[in-house]
């Protein structure tokens, strides 16, 4: 029998190996699934709270959101491995009188409780996060986690106290403006132009006293010349909660990139939004834009409603988006934002806040379910685990955490 050489044994074995190796390697859906599983996941808008004044909408059943039953559901979390969401403690803006600071403030209060009310409900598979280590240790026992945050801060009115008040129920951002401009600062969509030219005094004085308590300011929906003053006036980093990059949309919403790299000198993050009109300029679609109008103005714009009026407005404006609906955007279309931004500020400076309930959905996205083809396509495009941890959560985290030890060393220093 012929000896076999050194070498041949040797490439037998090297065969046998890759052969081997070959067998066990991961496909990109398998990668994909792992690291969306291992790292931990959480999205910092969502608008579903302004589901829970409706009786019949339970959080712990799972809804099809292709029929009317919202994005968000504790199911379909776990169904798409988010570990925690911020839910806005949502309200449209009004006008700025003592009796709209009122009605919004007491609205603002049933809000919150309806949050509290579907913590306690579900607490077998959620609880209330108030900082990172809440996140983690909620992933650990097998539960979602709600943050909180208030998407507007109309309600704050020209009463500071209610910051304390509203950080005590467990906010931890508030977006400082909504639509339109309030006692705080100027919007970045109000027709009537500035009202401030930037934040106001009383608006400087809340941001002072956001950073003095531990709550991330939110820079989603205020002006340019808001956003810089927030840059100039914050001592910690700020958040956009879910906008996203003008330079591939040219919508107001967004941040352009001068605003990216002032962000990320700021320490900040973007949170990228899914709402398709943030992420693509819309083809198109008279008859959609015709009853739309007619739904704003029957509706005001979704502002001053009642409980009632808005679970109705609600009821009607997913049956508008069934009778006429637009071409979505899709996840390709919003890691192309995720690439811009990384480009010009950063992988630490990237998150993702989808605005579900409030508008936000692709087409291969379309719920909370899905969330996993948004880590799939960043797979594919070569995002490594370590960054993917960092888009997930990992900024946002660490952002919150500046913001918290921030006011930790001064609360310890006024001692």
């Amino acid at each position: 029998m012929k000896k076999l050489s050194t070498f041949s044994i040797l490439a037998a074995i090297a065969l046998l190996i890759g052969s081997f190796s070959s067998c066990k390697q991961e496909s990109i859906e398998e990668k994909a699934a792992r690291i969306h599983d291992q790292v931990y996941t959480v999205d910092s808008h969502n608008d579903t709270p302004m589901r829970f004044s409706d009786s019949t909408y339970n959080m712990s059943e799972r809804h099809d959101s292709r029929k009317g039953g919202g994005k968000v559901d504790f199911a379909r979390m776990k169904e798409g491995g988010l570990d925690g969401a911020f839910f806005a403690v949502f309200v449209g803006q009004g006008p700025l009188t003592e009796e709209g600071r009122a009605s919004v403030y007491q609205r603002t209060m049933r809000i919150f409780r309806s949050v509290e009310r579907t913590i306690e409900e579900n607490s077998a598979v959620c609880g209330l996060a108030l900082s990172p280590e809440d996140g983690y240790r909620l992933e650990k026992e097998g539960k979602r986690a709600v943050f909180i945050g208030i998407e507007n801060g109309y309600p704050i009115g020209t009463d500071i106290r209610r910051v304390e008040e509203f950080y005590n129920l467990g906010a931890r951002y508030i977006t400082l403006s909504h639509s339109r401009n309030n006692d705080i600062c100027d919007s970045s969509t109000d027709k009537a132009g500035p009202l401030h030219n930037g934040l106001s005094d009383f608006g400087r004085d809340v941001v002072k006293e956001i950073n003095r308590l531990g709550i991330m300011v939110d820079v989603s929906h205020i002006s340019d010349k808001s956003f810089y003053d927030v840059i100039e006036t914050s001592q910690v980093p700020v958040i956009a909660s879910h906008s996203c990059a003008r330079a591939l949309c040219d919508n107001p919403r967004n941040l352009d990139d001068e605003m990216l790299r002032t962000l990320a000198d700021n320490g900040g993050v973007i949170q990228m939004c899914i709402l398709s009109a943030y992420l693509k300029n819309p083809e198109p679609n008279p008859e959609r834009q015709a009853a739309e109008a007619l739904f704003n103005e029957k509706y005001n714009n979704w502002e001053g409603l009642t409980d009632e009026e808005l679970k109705q407005a609600r009821r009607e404006y997913s049956l508008l988006r069934r009778q006429f609906p637009d071409k979505l955007a899709t996840v390709s279309d919003m890691v192309d934002h995720i690439d811009h931004v990384v480009e010009v500020a950063g992988i630490d400076h990237i998150g993702v806040g989808t605005d579900f309930d409030g508008g936000g959905d692709l087409q291969d996205c379309f719920d909370v379910s899905e969330m996993g083809n948004i880590t799939l396509e960043l797979v594919k495009r070569g995002y490594s685990q370590k960054e993917i941890k960092k888009i997930w959560g990992g900024n946002l985290f660490r952002v919150m955490q500046e913001v918290q030890d921030f006011a930790a060393k001064q609360a310890q220093a006024g001692n």
